[in-house]
């Protein structure tokens, strides 16, 4: 059969850092960018006689994801020691949820794609666990950073429901925006903060059993995620149409070659030898908290997109940009509220303002005017008191010298003449010195207009209000 016949299964094991000042159970800072092994104690390093605390933010933050997931917030759950051995496991085990995780089920709606399908990806849990650390190999030796071991994260487990790579991009995509608006992540996948394991098997087109499937461990850039899947997909096609048979197996990713590597059998449960820790006590969770962190969710993607169509009728291209991530979303909001065309809102803020942003880097903040001050300046644009061009002008003054829009369009002379006494004199002036254009214009040649308000505009500094030009020109012309 060729590879068309055959369909991709594809599930997948999101693991991302929970934002919290510490880490799960002990006071060490859960910050990136320290000294190696700077961030760590006795606790974190799984000393003997130590015992761990819990972080309750990190609880809260699980919860938040789960209800924004559709998940259910189990009323008890339990940690429990999951045991292998690396290098940069200190205890030994890792504190992680197994038969009993804080969250089970929910699912990730997907954006409608461009034909208006919509895709319901199914969840089958959302646990807490503490991260491990991070081998270094360089210049012959094998190093160990320690930094990250005990740091926070939910790992978030998705039924096997995704059938292409694009799929499984747009999935992680929609669950890294809804991380972010719950503020409950960074969603950094370049500091391994927003990281995830695919599992990937084929079957013919048409059977309902599962293939055998490979884990591909610790992909952390959307890109990579795409490049794996489709080798993947392509390896274990070619391999059963030659005959053979895929194994169970983990494999790494090797960017570089764009392929992937078998690392060792693929681990089965029973081989964690799984069991509670006894160090810490179950979670209980009651109704009330539950409904409490429910009433303090901010609204999310989903909804909000919803609302963008609906109330400002932009497109879903639009809204797709405007809702990335909460901080470009309350952006606009700020912005659209305080002007009459929510669409020169909405383009001025995708283009200007992102613009600013991602070539700087930074955030909004820091990057952009107040979204108040690129509303005061819309404004002067619909009020005709400066032109779109004036604006731009402005506002790349804004970006660079902080100053406030009125102030700035002040300092720069750019209101615009709305005086009709002093353009119909600027037209005249025109018209007189270029008496055969208007000849010719006269005379059936329309395309010269454009000119005659190119130079009025030329003539009165690029200041005059565009609309007077045209109504004076054409006034003056017909005479």
């Amino acid at each position: 059969m060729a590879a068309e016949n055959y369909e991709a299964v594809i599930g997948l094991e999101v693991h991302t850092h929970l934002l919290t000042r510490s880490k799960l159970f002990c006071g060490c800072s859960a910050g990136f960018g320290a000294g190696p092994n700077d961030n760590v104690c006795p606790v974190c390093m799984g000393m003997p006689g130590v015992l761990p605390v819990l972080n309750e933010r990190a609880v809260e933050l699980a919860i938040r994801a789960g209800l924004a997931a559709h998940a259910e917030i189990t009323p008890l759950s339990v940690f429990d020691r999951k045991s292998y051995f690396y290098p940069d496991l200190p205890k030994g085990y890792q504190v992680s949820q197994y038969d009993l995780p804080i969250c089970r089920g929910g699912y990730i709606e997907l954006p409608p794609a461009a034909d208006g399908a919509q895709k319901r990806v199914r969840l089958v849990r959302i646990h807490l666990e503490e991260d491990a650390g991070k081998n270094i190999h360089e210049a012959g030796a094998s190093l160990v950073d320690f930094n990250r071991s005990g740091v926070p994260l939910v790992e978030i487990v998705s039924e096997p429901d995704i059938r292409s790579a694009d799929e499984a991009v747009a999935y992680l995509r929609e669950l890294r925006t809804l991380l972010l608006y719950l503020e409950a992540s960074d969603g950094k996948m370049e500091e391994g903060s927003f990281r995830c394991d695919v599992n990937v098997s084929v079957r013919p087109h048409g059977t309902e059993k599962f293939g055998v499937r490979t884990e591909i461990k610790n992909l952390n850039s959307f890109r990579y995620v795409e490049k794996a899947i489709a080798y993947e997909t392509a390896r274990q096609i070619d391999l059963i149409e030659s005959g053979g048979t895929v194994a169970q197996e983990t494999h790494l990713f090797d960017s570089e070659r764009e392929e992937t590597r078998p690392m060792r059998s693929k681990e089965f449960a029973n081989d964690y030898r799984y069991f509670p820790e006894p160090d810490l006590p179950p979670i209980r969770v009651g109704a009330d908290m539950v409904e409490a962190i429910r009433a303090a969710m901010p609204e999310l993607p989903a909804a909000r997109r919803a609302r963008y169509a609906a109330e400002f009728g932009l497109t879903p291209y639009e809204v797709g940009v405007l809702t990335q991530d909460r901080e470009t979303a309350e952006y606009f909001e700020v912005v659209a509220a305080a002007v009459e065309n929510r669409k020169a809102a909405a383009n001025w803020v995708m283009t200007e303002v992102l613009r600013v942003v991602r070539e700087s880097g930074k955030s909004f903040a820091v990057a952009a005017p107040p979204p108040a001050e690129t509303a005061a300046l819309m404004r002067m644009v619909e009020g005709s008191k400066i032109s779109l061009t004036a604006a731009k002008t402005a506002f790349a003054a804004m970006v660079k010298a902080g100053g406030g829009a009125a102030a700035t369009v002040e300092s720069l002379g750019l209101a615009q003449v709305s005086d009709e006494a002093e353009i119909a004199a600027a037209c005249e002036r025109v018209l007189g010195a270029e008496s055969a254009k208007v000849a010719e214009y006269r005379a059936g040649r329309d395309k010269l207009f454009g000119f005659f308000v190119g130079q009025v505009m030329k003539a009165m500094g690029g200041k005059a209000n565009p609309k007077m030009i045209n109504d004076i020109l054409r006034r003056q012309l017909a005479g």
